[in-house]
């Protein structure tokens, strides 16, 4: 609701979809970390309480991206008359969406804090090629579906890495199932029969479905499965397991 007020208030509104770009360098000095701070006070002026994470220098002078919680990114002007919201694209050999690789370097960052051990893990079967980090809901169709893949991803050298989203909230019925899964003794069995259908015995235990809900909400995630891969690319929604293998080892 912040975000939609803010782009109704907006002084002047870039519409063009795609910017033709040149290569520049940009480095951050200290005139250029100045008139970020100052760009970020003057948008907490006009809309207070807007939820700046961060105002970061891009590779167009004079222009900065300023990341919000939920994974919107904005992009503005040093002098702070001029904003937009949407993609940003470069023209190289094709177009390059400079955006997405924004946000595919920031959810590498935050994935690769998470810890293995709060997480359901079904390893690759012979040879390791790679691995995805699924946020997922045992209560979601296309989940189920991706689940009842799972030997064929595994045979496919594909380790599967689960993170907690149940898209009720952490108040609901599938969160509490969830729970029971994560302080299952065995966990893969556990959540395989959720996704099932069937139930499991209910249990409690310290838990990271919380920190994996609210870390699904800060990378942006409104629906499951959502697929990160090792890179941060994000995939969102369900893919066969051979499309699924190709997407992972780049083929």
């Amino acid at each position: 609701m912040v975000v939609k007020k803010f782009m109704a208030g907006f002084l002047h509104a870039v519409t063009a979809a795609v910017l033709v770009l040149s290569p520049a360098a940009f480095a951050e000095t200290g005139d250029a970390l100045e008139s970020g701070r100052k760009l970020a006070e003057k948008l907490q002026q006009l809309r207070p309480g807007i939820p700046i994470e961060a105002v970061v220098a891009i590779d167009i002078p004079g222009m900065y991206a300023i990341e919000l919680s939920g994974g919107t990114t904005l992009y503005g002007t040093a002098d702070g008359q001029h904003f937009f919201s949407g993609d940003l694209f470069a023209v190289q050999d094709d177009l390059v969406n400079l955006s997405e690789q924004r946000r595919d370097k920031k959810r590498q960052q935050l994935m690769a804090q998470q810890s293995l051990e709060d997480m359901i893990v079904f390893p690759a079967v012979g040879e390791a090629r790679g691995y995805i980090q699924v946020f997922t809901d045992v209560d979601c169709g296309y989940c189920r579906k991706l689940h009842n893949e799972m030997a064929q991803i595994n045979e496919l050298g594909i380790e599967v890495r689960y993170l907690a989203y149940p898209r009720a909230g952490v108040d609901s019925d599938t969160h509490d199932k969830m729970v029971s899964a994560w302080c299952a003794k065995d966990r893969q069995s556990a959540i395989t029969q959720l996704k099932a259908g069937a139930s499991v015995p209910t249990k409690t235990c310290q838990n990271a479905i919380s920190d994996h809900y609210g870390l699904g909400q800060q990378l942006g995630i409104s629906g499951t499965p959502a697929i990160v891969l090792a890179d941060g690319r994000l995939l969102p929604g369900y893919l066969p397991a051979e499309r699924l293998a190709a997407a992972v080892l780049g083929e």
